[in-house]
């Protein structure tokens, strides 16, 4: 073979024209294709089991339907740009980049009226060709990881590690941590009330419906989709005048519900206090205030019935005289005196009968 391709070559040079020289087999276009389809959020998938293993699926006649909405992605298939859905899709299944699966449960379910357009459970289906009608087809190869998930995966134990910790911190590292934390509860919950509140004065107003920052509650969304700022444009029918004027009024009585319930000042300043407190106490706690609390009851018992014992030979110490000074002793009465003023009450009592 070796000899064959330098006897072809030395042919090329003598004949004065250009050598070709053959290319280093490069990565495949329906892997690229593949890859680029699988992460596009418009082709919607689902996951399922298929024989004890997760995989993402799709339906064959939304893959149709996504190539039809986005014909620029057949630009990466180079020469065989101009195939059709189908035809690409048999590619890929020939390329065991895809399998085409069936639903395992056939018929429809007691209290249904139809069978589960993405069901959970899978089986491979017998042909290997793309269809259509009720077809599913699942992506073999592995999705590929982006670095931020990698580092993630490395960061995120310590993270755990710390929060456990987080009880033995230092005193300012406690503060860091606390108005970190509720700082960023206040700028999401501030963040959601105002879209909120822009989106009904919008809806009841004008009868639009206008969500900014649109994408913050999204599962699925990229972290600059997370962050888009104008609303998407609003395709869905105009709301009726009637519903308009209802919402308004539940709205200016649930404000003038909220204004009558309202604390007053001294009702805040005792939440304030009660709250201020608790966090005080998160804050100051550590464990070994902990353990000396628990280890000083036991022997402050001791040190009092040494104090209280009855033998003559028993030396106190001055440590143990200073902790009894502390400790609240309760009123001793005699019970000679008691009995006296009880009788003489009773005489009393009998003299003014």
């Amino acid at each position: 073979m070796l000899r064959q391709e330098n006897s072809d070559l030395r042919r090329t040079l003598l004949m004065g024209r250009r050598t070709i020289i053959p290319k280093k087999p490069g990565k495949d276009v329906f892997q690229l294709f593949a890859d680029k389809v699988r992460d596009h959020k418009d082709l919607e998938s689902r996951w399922a089991v298929l024989q004890e293993t997760r995989v993402e699926y799709f339906r064959g006649k939304g893959f149709v339907s996504f190539l039809k909405k986005h014909p620029e992605l057949k630009d990466i298939l180079e020469a065989d740009k101009s195939l059709g859905a189908e035809d690409i899709a048999n590619v890929l299944l020939s390329k065991n980049l895809l399998v085409r699966c069936d639903r395992v449960v056939k018929t429809v379910r007691p209290g249904k009226k139809k069978l589960s357009t993405w069901p959970a459970h899978l089986e491979i289906f017998p042909d290997q060709g793309f269809s259509e009608n009720d077809a599913f087809f699942a992506w073999t190869f592995v999705k590929r990881r982006p670095l931020w998930q990698t580092i993630l995966s490395f960061v995120w134990p310590v993270v755990t590690l710390a929060i456990c910790l987080f009880p033995i911190f230092p005193h300012g590292c406690k503060l860091i941590v606390l108005y970190t934390c509720a700082g960023l509860l206040l700028v999401i919950f501030s963040l959601l009330f105002l879209r909120s509140v822009i989106f009904g004065a919008m809806w009841i107003i004008l009868g639009k419906r206008v969500w900014f920052f649109p994408n913050i509650l999204a599962e699925e969304a990229t972290l600059s989709e997370l962050f888009q700022f104008w609303p998407q444009k609003d395709e869905e029918e105009r709301p009726k005048w009637t519903g308009r004027l209802f919402y308004a009024i539940v709205a200016v009585l649930f404000i003038l519900l909220l204004r009558h319930h309202a604390p007053d000042e001294a009702a805040r300043a005792r939440y304030q206090k009660r709250v201020s407190n608790i966090i005080d106490d998160v804050l100051e706690w550590s464990p070994r205030l902990a353990l000396s609390g628990m280890m000083e009851k036991p022997a402050t018992v001791v040190n009092e019935t040494e104090i209280h014992s009855t033998n003559g030979n028993t030396s106190v110490s001055e440590e143990q005289v200073d902790q009894q000074d502390d400790v609240v002793e309760e009123p001793v009465y005699d019970l000679h005196e008691v009995d006296v003023e009880v009788i003489g009450n009773e005489e009393d009592a009998d003299h003014h009968i």
